[in-house]
């Protein structure tokens, strides 16, 4: 800088065309939740090599996280544009970009329905016709029906888990070209992985649930009773569903042996918080839930590929 020059105000750098452009480039990226689509993304990778052991070509694997990503982002700009209102009223969803007007509800539609059809013409076009079928009833299930029925049943959250088990479906038909048993396993496995899930985190946040008029189970169970049950039972489903691998032939007995090894924690966790309802102890299953679908996840896949 030459001597005498003056630096720029900070106000000046920080505000501007450019720095709204930014901004705005950022809140459009928020409404595809990227992080919580990145799960959508592993899963659905995961099912590409569970189907194929042997190896797929590597831009039939780019092609289809491309368009999963897309599918996945368009499906949750659209649920942001549904639910503003009810996100307003939520501390822990008020800030996100349509909920608190940074940007339009036209703008986000329009956003979802492009990145969502620009996925499914992704998967037509350069993976198939059946992994474009799976991805498309993804993005309406979830954007049609556990949407709008959040607001009237807590029974959303059993149709929501329907569109969330099926990226690896999607990950199956597109190395497959079909949907056969094993891909009805993998998608078994991760329907009931969700409940407990969920169940957790609603009842970490009932209050905002509640706040916003959701019924989710957990505003409508105040003690929690029925929450806990719902979590372990759940979780006593899951562990026969994890070992259907085995039965199918796309694993083997080192993944049956992790997979017992996780259910039992996983029963741990749930049989914790069905005794003790307590936003710790829902905290713990949300945690371990997380852990022990990356660990399954990533034990099928071993198994599968080298063992």
């Amino acid at each position: 800088m030459k001597s005498g020059a003056q630096a720029a105000p900070l106000d000046q750098l920080t505000s501007g065309p450019d720095a709204t452009r930014g901004h705005r480039l950022l809140d459009f990226l928020s409404l595809t939740k990227p992080r919580l689509n990145l799960l959508v993304l592993l899963t659905t990778l995961g099912g590409v090599y569970i189907a194929a052991p042997d190896g797929v070509r590597a831009t039939l694997v780019l092609h289809t996280m491309l368009g999963t990503a897309l599918v996945a982002g368009g499906a949750a700009a659209l649920n942001q544009v549904w639910e503003r209102e009810t996100d307003r009223l939520m501390r822990r969803t008020s800030r996100r970009p349509i909920a608190s007007r940074r940007l339009q509800a036209t703008e986000g539609a329009w956003f979802g329905i492009l990145i969502g059809a620009a996925g499914i013409a992704e998967l037509i076009v350069a993976v198939n016709i059946t992994a474009a079928w799976v991805a498309a009833v993804t993005l309406i299930s979830y954007v049609l029906f556990y949407t709008p029925l959040k607001t009237r049943s807590s029974l959303s959250t059993l149709v929501g888990a329907v569109p969330g088990a099926l990226p690896p479906v999607i990950g199956w038909a597109a190395a497959t070209g079909n949907i056969g048993l094993p891909a009805a396993v993998l998608f078994g496995i991760v329907f009931f992985w969700q409940m407990p899930h969920f169940l957790a985190i609603a009842w970490m946040y009932r209050e905002d649930y509640a706040r916003a008029g959701i019924p989710m189970l957990p505003v409508l169970d105040p003690d929690g009773r029925r929450t806990g049950r719902q979590a372990l039972q759940y979780t006593l489903a899951l562990g026969p569903v994890s070992l259907m691998p085995v039965l199918v032939g796309i694993a083997g007995a080192a993944y049956a042996a992790i997979a017992v090894l996780l259910w039992a924690a996983m029963l741990w966790g749930s049989a914790r918080f069905a005794r003790h309802r307590s936003n710790e102890h829902a905290r713990g299953l949300f945690v371990l839930s997380l852990a022990y679908l990356s660990l399954l996840w990533g034990a099928l896949i071993i198994d599968r590929l080298w063992l």
